[in-house]
């Protein structure tokens, strides 16, 4: 029998070891650090930080852990493969090298370009002038990204070429040299692919939409994800395909020829536009939330899927095919700014809802906010329409004064009227 260490602290790693509880093999699941909401699910948290590359050597060695899976990309742009690899662990995500495909969007670029993967065109800059004249290109709307890691949120979209301005004259202020991508605004449908991809095989998961901004209508700042639904029935099929196979397979292809050959989960962020599908941005692990509504689909066994693409076979996996699964996102309120006042955070674990728990902590036996994004609640139904009104019942049920975004899956709703 197995057990599975799970890097990571949010609501996607919560699903994760829940997905991993369900194996016939696994008979226990850990998670460093963990939450205090986990807890609830019987999984047990390891005060080990995400960085701590020495400490999570050591625990999964002198504990036997049979396969460690990566939830967060911090750890994996710092080689915790690397380490575990070294110590002959096994574990399921890229390299550092390969890590780079996030953790530098320059990097990510030059490859999508040199190998005619379809893009949105774009200039890299580590100056005022150079990025002045690259939005000089452009026009607006434009896209600005941080070039490394941003948690989620190192994207900008600016509608106006003041705002652009302004924006980089404040970024240059606090560092004279700041890497950052600048980006022609590209408009279409968005949509996430999540492959599973071993030493010589890859596994696609249900497509799924993330909802970026913080309020309805996507309006409002850029967070780390505030709901998402899956799987998008309305895209067509061969759409959906032509992303795989123009965007997803030459990735990997390139990722080989250049050295530098991928294992772990990629994300693909897809635009679908009128040119045909373009990549937005690759992520070298689960997103979140969208992890939250794409497991739990899953009716194959997880531990299995992976120890066999480490193993270099291609399993057959089952996923459902009745229901829409909708997660949204509870948030503390002033996110994704200056918080305010810690919360309780609802306990919804009942009549067909789950509650994945991120930014939380116990006090007084309650799981109350410590963070921005504290949890997911999801549910599923065979219409989107369904899912949307029972997750927002049982949300408004609770009286909660944690702030939540009120159209999660509006897009799949409105297809369906």
């Amino acid at each position: 029998m197995a057990k599975v260490l799970v890097i990571g602290s949010g609501a996607r790693e919560h699903a994760l070891a829940v997905t991993f509880q369900k194996s016939a093999q696994v008979t226990a699941v850990f998670v460093a650090p963990g939450n205090a909401g986990m807890q609830t699910d019987d999984i047990q948290t390891v005060a080990i930080d995400v960085l701590d590359i020495a400490g999570l050597t050591d625990f999964a060695r002198e504990n036997q852990i049979d396969l460690t899976f990566v939830g967060s990309e911090a750890p994996l742009t710092a080689g915790v493969v690397d380490a575990f690899r070294a110590a002959g662990l096994a574990i399921f995500g890229p390299n550092q090298a390969a890590a780079q495909l996030e953790g530098s969007k320059t990097f990510a670029k030059d490859l999508l370009l040199a190998n005619n993967i379809p893009t949105a065109q774009a200039q890299a800059v580590d100056n005022q002038a150079a990025a002045l004249a690259a939005l000089a290109n452009f026009g607006a709307p434009v896209v600005i990204k941080q070039d490394g890691l941003a948690a989620g949120k190192g994207v900008a979209i600016y509608q106006t070429l003041a705002d652009a301005t302004a924006a980089l004259a404040e970024t240059y202020a606090a560092d004279a040299h700041a890497k950052l991508v600048i980006e022609e605004f590209l408009q279409g449908v968005e949509f996430s692919i999540f492959s599973l991809v071993g030493t010589n095989g890859v596994v696609h998961a249900p497509i799924a939409q993330d909802h970026k901004r913080l309020l309805d209508g996507d309006m409002g700042p850029n967070t780390g994800g505030m709901g998402a639904y899956s799987p998008v029935r309305w895209l067509a099929e061969v759409d959906i395909q032509a992303a795989i196979d123009q965007l997803v397979t030459p990735m990997l292809s390139a990722m080989a020829a250049n050295d530098t050959p991928y294992t772990g989960v990629l994300y693909t962020g897809v635009m679908l536009t009128a040119a045909g599908p373009k990549v937005i941005e690759y992520n070298v692990r689960f997103g979140d939330p969208e992890t939250q509504v794409v497991l739990p689909q899953l009716e194959s066994d997880l531990y299995d899927v992976v120890m066999a693409l480490l193993a270099g076979q291609t399993p057959t996996v089952k996923w459902q095919q009745t229901d829409v699964y909708l997660g949204v996102v509870l948030a503390t309120p002033g996110y994704p700014g200056q918080l305010g006042d810690s919360q309780v955070v609802p306990m919804l674990k009942t009549d067909g809802i789950t509650t994945f728990y991120a930014g939380v902590q116990e006090n007084d036996a309650k799981i109350m906010s410590n963070g921005g994004r504290v949890a997911t609640v999801i549910t599923h139904a065979q219409s989107a329409h369904e899912a949307q009104k029972k997750v927002y019942d049982a949300i408004a049920a609770t009286n909660t004064a944690l702030i939540y975004r009120h159209d999660i899956g509006y897009q799949a709703v409105n297809k369906e009227n």
